[in-house]
């Protein structure tokens, strides 16, 4: 079956902001829409489920980002089981205090 995605406008608007900061962005997304595409509730520690409810999970990942260079963002998406849908939702970098 085939993953299907979906994203929020307030997605869309941050992507977009990003995008114009991280050029590789795009590609960066398409690499990790395989990555949840093949296991949508991740396997490792850069991925954590917040919520789940009925058919669908709210989760919490790490995404690499090439232009970064060790440094990520997080993405929040969601994944309805029935549909077999990611819809994400907000995509913000990760702020170290120091």
């Amino acid at each position: 079956m085939t993953m299907h995605f979906d994203e929020i406008p307030e997605f869309s608007k941050e992507f977009k902001q990003l995008s114009k900061k991280y050029l590789s962005l795009a590609s960066d997304l398409d690499e990790f829409k395989k990555i949840v595409a093949a296991i949508p509730l991740g396997t490792s520690k850069h991925f954590s489920v917040i919520t789940r409810g009925s058919g669908a999970a709210i989760v919490k990942a790490r995404f690499f980002c090439k232009y970064l260079k060790g440094s990520s963002l997080r993405v929040i998406y969601s994944y309805m089981q029935q549909t077999n849908t990611i819809e994400f939702i907000e995509l913000y970098p990760i702020t170290h205090n120091q």
